[in-house]
């Protein structure tokens, strides 16, 4: 039993899985917060556009 347990706390196959776990909870969170400015900067953007769209004569 006690050779058991010795094994079980050498295993390291789960420790694998949660490195990737947290690496892809940081890349996640890593994406949301760039989506946020990038989300703010084109609807500026687009703000501008249909402005200078507003402006243009169509003659």
């Amino acid at each position: 039993m006690l050779s058991a347990i010795k094994q079980f706390l050498r295993d390291e196959d789960g420790a694998v899985t949660v490195d990737w776990v947290v690496l892809t909870a940081g890349i996640v969170l890593f994406g949301v917060a760039m989506a946020i400015p990038i989300r703010q900067a084109s609807v500026a953007k687009s703000s501008d556009i249909a402005s200078f769209i507003d402006t243009v004569s169509t003659d």
